[in-house]
């Protein structure tokens, strides 16, 4: 083990998972709310699924986005956590090459889409609440499928270089990556030749289509919220922005952590490392956990769903 972390090489078998860098001594005590977090993710998006699939009054465009989220949630959620715990828990740090490079690609590539599905959401809302007579009409389920496997094949094609740019280095010196999972960058640093092509890619990916999503839904809920304040009474207005609220909740939940993350990683020079994986880490695992219960807590229609569903569980 040691051998392979000194010696040059340019094809590394594994890689060494470090798990958070400086924080070792503390994993099995980490390990507890990432574990909890990880079970309330699976629990609550299958939940989800469950809810949607059983309720005809459900199946609209909104839910039908739901669950496409709740989907993205349990992969993006699953591609992390059982080789994190598994770090935590055995100390199992090595990771194949070609694994390290597969679970880089799932987690790149679910968190374009992940950010895709928030400005579909947008746009279904921005829809059912400025032109609500026209909702089923302009989102009918054959638009909303081909509007989902869009997202889809963006979040797949885009990030599809990833791999391929980090096969392509050579790796000398040491095959240990001071972070939890595979990150791109972070396996980029490893190479012992240029890594600019990675990082304007990296930025290019971050810019163009996270950043063009934010704008969309920031367009889509001004749109929105101008449509609220033009209502004629309190009631009305209130009553049509709690409609939003769920969603606008998922928004802050996915893009301030990971805003807060590129920010760190990026201009934070002096913050500790293991903040930086930290923060890492909860930008990708907090929200597949809250998606869910925001939804479940915001949304009546799942709320009375699930209470009934443990009511009659209950009788």
């Amino acid at each position: 083990m040691s051998n392979s972390s000194t010696t040059h090489f340019t094809n590394p078998l594994t890689f060494i998972l470090m798990g958070i860098p400086s924080l070792e001594t503390a994993h099995a005590w980490i390990s507890i709310p990432f574990c909890t977090t990880y079970v309330i993710a699976i629990l609550g998006n299958f939940i989800i699924l469950f809810i949607v699939k059983r309720e005809p009054k459900l199946h609209e465009p909104m839910y039908y986005f739901l669950c496409m989220l709740a989907v993205t949630d349990l992969v993006l959620s699953t591609s992390i956590l059982p080789k994190m715990l598994a770090i935590f828990w055995f100390n199992s740090k090595e990771i194949l090459f070609n694994a390290c490079l597969m679970q880089m690609y799932f987690i790149h590539c679910f968190t374009v889409i992940e950010s895709g599905l928030f400005s579909a959401m947008a746009l279904d809302r921005y829809v059912a609440i400025c032109h609500p007579l026209r909702h089923s009409t302009i989102l009918s389920i054959p638009v909303v499928a081909k509007i989902g496997l869009a997202v889809m094949l963006r979040g797949c094609t885009v990030t599809l270089p990833y791999p391929f740019l980090a096969r392509r280095l050579p790796y000398c010196q040491t095959n240990i990556i001071p972070h939890s999972y595979c990150e791109h960058i972070a396996v980029a640093k490893l190479a012992c030749a240029d890594i600019r092509v990675n990082n304007y890619y990296g930025l290019f990916v971050v810019f163009a289509m996270m950043g063009v999503d934010i704008i969309f839904i920031t367009v889509s809920y001004v749109l929105i919220l101008r449509a609220i304040f033009g209502l004629p009474t309190k009631a009305a207005r209130l009553k049509t922005f709690e409609t939003c609220g769920s969603h606008l909740c998922a928004i802050l939940s996915f893009y301030i952590p990971s805003l807060f993350s590129f920010l760190a990683h990026r201009f934070g020079h002096n913050v500790p490392l293991s903040f930086h994986i930290l923060l890492a880490n909860v930008y990708l695992l907090v929200p597949p956990m809250l998606n869910p219960i925001i939804y479940g807590v915001k949304t009546k229609q799942i709320r009375d769903r699930l209470l009934r569903l443990f009511i009659h569980k209950g009788t």
